[in-house]
């Protein structure tokens, strides 16, 4: 049987990275099958474009993954492939959440013919089986032999073959500048950023998130060696194709757990394994100097915090209150002092804002360590504590949003401020973060660094950019330069100078640490 896996995009913004669940269920699909991958933000196709792709490819099951903000497209798309009489199966949070809708068991269209709930690594293969069969059942779910849901441990992780996969379509060079780029310095012919999980859930069980619900606040990890032969994998493919692969570790808090994280880094020190990664850590656990000391030794460069409000009020009432907006300076130049910079994610229209909130936040912003600041606002997924809360409220104004997505929309009312300067708010977060003057200013910040730092700030706010002023045509992407000619300029030059690309490789170095086994670590539990 020959099966897709189909990721889409939401026809606005576009991810920068593939998903991990595509390669993970390829490497989980029994033999005898053939399995094909295509992401839509990488690959664009609409509904007649996946219809004709289904035929043409003689495809007998697709399998669609999405999240909430995406599953508008991922409906559309699986009814266009049912149209042509293939079967498709859903997955992912949404689905978990909402399966009456897929099934059309809640008065709407029917979307999938099965829809897989939860984690999907035991039922996978048992999918497969059936559709082979053309026995398909509607709902699977993966629970024990007393009925009860049942979670991997990930000890047993399946080996995803990036040696042989083709990532073709998420290669982030032009191909018009790939030959000479595969000339300089170690190579810059491909680059892509590959996801790789090296744990799953989460115990905070923050009001707004929906990892709790998706993945339990029961923490699970792979083993080291499993983590390091993966990263391994990884660089050996880099070398063959003369390219440059970074990895984002997928896991909702890579820190969770100190003491296994710090196993983690010292084995992947110790085997040579570093590859420039990104992670998401909760700024609480990084107040640990060994930890951070680690991060850099063993490649980390950018690391996401999920700082949301710089207001304690707020971030109570969204129980997130372990974060303490007093030490988001401290916390962010300790990364820094290591060259290790932060994307620091803030979301507006919670209870306590008022008009005024982004330029509050921005002030403190200006004075830490340049990053990537990014500005979101607060959404109601469904079945989440916080959509429960604002429906027996009364306060949704668009209950089923995710029907029809609007980037960047409240989808409630706010208690301190109208939807409209929520809205406004928003706006200024990003127009003042990313104006030329702002990239100037990131980019001047760094003048004491190695030009490759500021370069590399620079380019990383430009795309970051985009995820609020989609940059799509040739058109939008010159008017961005030539409003930023004077940045460009005087990178260029500096370029020519002599040992430009030279200098200090950090404020503080990072400690060199003790290589030595950290002994048991607990596979579950938090540790700050």
């Amino acid at each position: 049987m020959k099966i897709l896996l189909y990721n889409p995009d939401n026809g606005v913004t576009r991810n920068f990275m593939p998903h991990l669940w595509m390669f993970l269920l390829q490497a989980l699909t029994p033999s005898g099958h053939e399995v094909v991958l295509v992401d839509g933000n990488a690959q664009a196709m609409d509904e007649a474009g996946i219809a004709q792709y289904v035929l043409d490819n003689k495809i007998e099951l697709v399998g669609i993954g999405a999240m909430t903000r995406m599953i508008a497209k991922a409906y559309r798309m699986a009814d266009a492939v049912r149209a042509v009489g293939v079967p498709v199966v859903m997955g992912g949070p949404h689905v978990t959440e909402m399966a009456d809708e897929a099934l059309g068991r809640d008065g709407g269209p029917r979307h999938a013919d099965a829809v897989a709930l939860g984690e999907a690594d035991a039922t996978w293969p048992v999918i497969v089986a059936d559709a082979a069969r053309g026995q398909l059942k509607d709902v699977y779910e993966p629970v024990d032999a007393f009925g009860q849901e049942s979670k991997p441990t990930l000890k047993q992780y399946p080996v995803i073959p990036w040696q042989s996969i083709d990532l073709e379509q998420f290669n982030l060079v032009p191909k018009a500048v790939t030959e000479m780029l595969q000339k300089i310095g170690e190579g810059w012919g491909s680059f892509r950023i590959v996801p790789v999980e090296s744990g799953r859930g989460c115990p905070y069980g923050c009001e707004f998130c929906t990892v709790t619900g998706f993945f339990g606040d029961s923490i699970r990890f792979r083993s080291n060696e499993s983590v390091v032969n993966e990263l391994l994998s990884l660089k050996a493919r880099a070398r063959t194709e003369k390219g440059q692969i970074a990895v984002f570790f997928i896991d909702d808090n890579f820190a969770i757990n100190i003491k296994r994280t710090k196993s983690l880094l010292r084995d992947i020190i110790r085997a040579g394994a570093q590859v420039h990664w990104v992670a998401q850590i909760s700024a609480n656990l990084l107040r640990d100097e060994e930890l951070v000391d680690l991060i850099a030794n063993s490649g980390g460069k950018w690391i996401f915090i999920g700082m949301e409000s710089i207001d304690p009020t707020n971030l109570k009432g969204v129980n997130k209150g372990f974060n303490k907006p007093g030490e988001y300076r401290e916390v962010l130049e300790r990364l820094a002092s290591r060259n290790v910079y932060a994307i620091t994610s803030f979301i507006f229209g919670m209870d306590n804002d008022t008009v005024g909130a982004a330029e509050r936040t921005l002030e403190q912003v200006r004075t830490w360590p340049p990053g990537l600041p990014i500005f979101g606002l607060l959404t109601p997924l469904p079945s989440t504590p916080l959509y429960k809360r604002l429906e027996k409220a009364g306060r949704l104004t668009r209950p089923k949003h995710w029907q029809e997505f609007v980037p960047f929309a409240m989808a409630h009312t706010p208690l301190k401020m109208s939807i409209d300067e929520a809205h406004r708010e928003v706006e200024h977060g990003w127009s003042e973060s990313y104006s030329p003057e702002a990239l100037a200013a990131a980019v001047e910040s760094l003048h004491d660094q190695p030009l490759g730092y500021r370069v590399n700030i620079f380019l990383a706010r430009l795309c970051f950019r985009g995820i609020y002023f989609p940059m799509m045509g040739k058109m939008a992407w010159v008017k961005m330069l030539a409003q930023n000619r004077r940045t460009i300029l005087k990178l260029v030059r500096e370029g020519f100078k002599a040992n430009a690309w030279q200098g200090a490789p950090a404020r503080v170095h990072a400690t060199p640490v003790a290589l030595v086994e950290a002994g048991e670590v607990a596979a579950q539990g938090a540790e700050s």
